[in-house]
């Protein structure tokens, strides 16, 4: 499903659902730490009912079910929600998998403990989601947001593979982060106070092929170029990182998350 958005990538059509396969295998990423600190706080555990927005190949609920919270996940995308169905299973993982846009998501009022939403949340329309989300949690209920990018202008390896896809897709605006809080958009503040808030700091680690296979996954290249420019653009990546990189490495990124409780 091709998705618009006039501020991202200056309204360059993008799909999630084409690089699903790539997102299954490389895109699973977070060190334990970044899923531990929201369990260690008591959400997303035993006795709770979530539901991931933006779930992707279900990575949140894939890594928290351990913690014991019964989850949902939804995506727009129908290739995603394949690829999530078929990792949850192969591990025995109970997981309710959805396609659904987080502005169509619907179940009972009042029915979730925690709604999460990782790496996804700048895509929605916030003066629709965010009502309807305080609708579906209950009372003292949680939404946490959830965010991790590596830093360009910190990591020479990082930096120079997006120079590289800025070469390919001059539009993608997907570059160029620094730490900083998650945003919290003001209607927020009419449903929602905001409990915690952290940034730190991780070492992520990759190979050449996994790091290859990560920057590929990008909304920037397999999600929104042609198959010829994606497969120039691996071959020349490679490339790049046998100049570059060894052939074990970590890149450094920063995370970052915040817990808003329903009023």
């Amino acid at each position: 499903m091709n998705i618009t958005n006039k501020s991202i990538d200056g309204g360059k059509a993008f799909d999630w659902g084409r690089t699903s396969l790539d997102y299954a295998k490389y895109r699973d990423i977070y060190p334990p730490l970044f899923f531990e600190k929201i369990a260690e706080k008591g959400i997303c555990v035993k006795g709770q009912r979530a539901l991931d927005l933006g779930t992707g190949t279900g990575v949140v609920p894939r890594n928290m079910y351990k913690y014991g919270a019964e989850w949902t996940g939804s995506d727009i995308s129908a290739n995603q929600i394949a690829q999530a169905k078929v990792l949850a299973e192969k591990d025995g993982m109970k997981i309710n998998f959805i396609v659904s846009a987080a502005e169509d998501i619907d179940f009972p009022e009042e029915y979730f403990d925690v709604i999460t939403a990782c790496q996804c949340f700048f895509y929605f329309d916030y003066d629709v989601v965010i009502p309807k989300l305080a609708k579906l949690l209950k009372k003292g209920g949680r939404l946490v947001i959830l965010f991790m990018a590596w830093l360009p202008d910190e990591d020479k390896i990082a930096g120079e593979s997006e120079r590289l896809v800025l070469e390919y897709n001059p539009q993608w605006t997907g570059g160029g982060y620094t730490r900083r809080p998650i945003y919290v958009p003001d209607i927020a503040e009419k449903y929602f106070d905001i409990e915690f808030s952290e940034e730190y700091d991780l070492m992520v680690p990759f190979t050449r092929e996994s790091w290859n296979g990560r920057m590929k996954a990008c909304r920037g290249i397999g999600a929104s170029l042609s198959d010829e420019d994606v497969a120039a653009w691996e071959n020349e990546h490679m490339k790049l990182l046998e100049k570059i990189a060894p052939e074990t490495f970590e890149i450094l990124h920063s995370a970052s998350y915040a817990v808003l409780i329903k009023k």
